[in-house]
């Protein structure tokens, strides 16, 4: 047989394509289940079982056991949707900021607003002590809002002419200060209004941002700040 002569009997892909639709379907009907166990989260509480939310979904445990392992894969799934959520809500917030405090206050009103009005979503997806956590789903939340603050912050020290090489460790300590006393503030069933902790935070942070300001315009900027070297 010549070999460019096709096989008699190529391999059929309508195997693929059944692969490819239920892989599709069983996406489709875990996002369906994650949203159904969100409801059922935010009407039951943090502390809401595998069989309160597999009866709120209109399924038997054993079906919703089949979309996701165990309640740490829900937990995980759930996590994911709420970063999205908080994620998607902070973005028309920030979009057409463009003074730096602003885009600090926008960002932290956004954060502490989404977590009281989703009190019990907040604390299953950071307090649940019964899952094994194989991943930290608050983790990747903070990953996802820290990077998109990085790359204002890294537009705002550029335009100065400063390096930008701090804008990803500033975010990270950005979002891990909102994120550490946002849930100070819950636990203490929120002392003070939500306004006035903002307003705290954006002063506090501020002072870090209007401080790398000041140094880009006295004498040797930010190498004021280095440390001296051997010579010096």
């Amino acid at each position: 047989m010549n070999s460019a002569t096709p096989p008699v009997n190529p391999p059929s892909k309508r195997g693929d394509g059944r692969r490819g639709r239920w892989d599709h379907h069983r996406e489709q009907r875990r996002a369906e289940l994650t949203a159904a166990a969100i409801e059922a989260i935010r009407l039951h509480g943090p502390d809401v079982g595998m069989e309160a939310i597999a009866a709120h979904a209109g399924v038997s445990k054993p079906v919703l056991y089949r979309y996701f392992a165990d309640k740490s894969e829900l937990w995980l799934a759930v996590g994911q949707e709420a970063g999205g959520i908080i994620v998607e809500a902070m973005v028309p917030a920030v979009a057409n900021v463009r003074e730096e405090r602003a885009v600090i206050a926008a960002v932290i009103d956004v954060y502490l607003a989404q977590i009281e009005a989703d009190l019990n979503l907040y604390r299953f997806v950071v307090h649940q002590p019964d899952v094994a956590r194989h991943r930290d789903v608050v983790a990747d939340v903070m990953d996802t809002v820290a990077s998109g603050l990085a790359r204002i912050f890294g537009d705002r020290l550029r335009a100065r002419g400063l390096d930008s090489g701090a804008a990803l460790p500033w975010a990270y300590g950005v979002v891990g200060y909102v994120q550490a006393v946002g849930d100070w503030w819950l636990r203490q069933q929120q002392p003070i209004s939500r306004e006035a902790l903002g307003e705290y935070l954006t002063t506090f942070l501020w002072g870090g941002i209007a401080g790398i300001s000041r140094a880009a315009d006295i004498p040797g900027g930010l190498s004021a700040f280095t440390a001296p070297t051997e010579d010096s």
